[in-house]
């Protein structure tokens, strides 16, 4: 049997900072699915979700796997439910305002200022929906880890391959800090001492919208790391980032535009400006301890 070969990347001569996101009403102002799919089916959005939580309950299922089932059931006969399909229907996702152009103006103000920037996905949403996406497709994305479906001979969605839920987000973290970003490589759980540590949790970047994204949010806090709330700047509700502040989920909140100048905006920037800063310390730190040991 050949050697698997996995994706791993190493420690850089610069400090990496890594955002990672949501993507339902954190990228995007509805769920993926409500934007096109579920319509196609047949289905008025509040009654598709009611009969997908119904399946959930009853079967004591999960619910990612509920809405995944319900999404190949309810195709059946009305349309091809393969990658193609889903990946089309991505393309018509719509983005908060300005997140276009975020991902690649936020990297260069990276490199402009000693940092390297990189953006991930962390979704309990469709990973073929996200990867039909414009930005995604321009190469935003440094992994996409979100739920998604395997396919038979023919194309055709049969069975999960994977599913995200609030709970297993978590490990991604792990991944991301280490560099050992394929789903399966058992490297997640090897030991790197701290000066090898790719990512370190200070220098990542959480941006979330919900409860679903408590468990990421508290891990990155835990760490030392920076957490981010969003919230609709057209309803403006902010009841459930003054929640998750009061709770400490979050150490700051921010409305979901993406444009340059904004609060997001501004405040992702201190970040790296911070990041860049401080990694001139911890590698002083560093390098004077190693001369300790001799």
């Amino acid at each position: 049997m050949e050697e698997l070969r996995y994706q791993r990347k190493h420690k850089e001569d610069r400090p990496v900072v890594a955002i990672c996101y949501d993507f339902d009403k954190t990228l995007s102002p509805d769920d993926m699915q409500a934007q096109g799919y579920i319509q196609s089916v047949g289905y008025e959005v509040d009654k598709f979700w009611e009969k997908s939580n119904a399946l959930s309950w009853e079967n004591g299922m999960d619910s990612n796997l509920a809405y995944m089932y319900l999404m190949m059931e309810e195709a059946r006969g009305t349309l091809v439910f393969n990658r193609k399909a889903l990946e089309e229907y991505g393309s018509k996702v719509s983005l908060f305002p300005g997140a276009d152009t975020w991902f690649e103006r936020i990297r260069q103000y990276g490199e402009e200022h000693g940092v390297i920037v990189e953006h991930y996905i962390i979704s309990s949403g469709l990973r073929e929906m996200i990867e039909g996406t414009d930005v995604a497709k321009a190469g935003a994305f440094e992994q996409v880890y979100a739920s998604s479906f395997f396919y038979d001979d023919r194309g055709v969605a049969v069975w999960p391959a994977q599913v995200v839920n609030y709970t297993n987000k978590t490990q991604f973290l792990f991944r991301i800090s280490k560099g050992v970003l394929d789903w399966n490589d058992p490297g997640v759980n090897d030991y790197f001492p701290p000066d090898e540590i790719r990512v370190p949790f200070r220098n990542m970047v959480y941006i979330g919208d919900s409860d679903t994204d408590v468990p990421c949010m508290k891990l990155v806090n835990s760490y030392g790391g920076h957490s981010i709330g969003v919230f609709n700047a057209k309803t403006d509700d902010r009841r459930k980032v003054h929640k998750m502040m009061q709770d400490n989920r979050i150490k700051y909140f921010a409305p979901a535009d993406y444009s340059e100048g904004t609060e997001l905006d501004c405040l992702v920037k201190a970040i790296i400006d911070r990041t860049a800063a401080n990694e001139k310390l911890e590698s002083i730190y560093y390098e004077n301890l190693k001369e300790s040991k001799g």
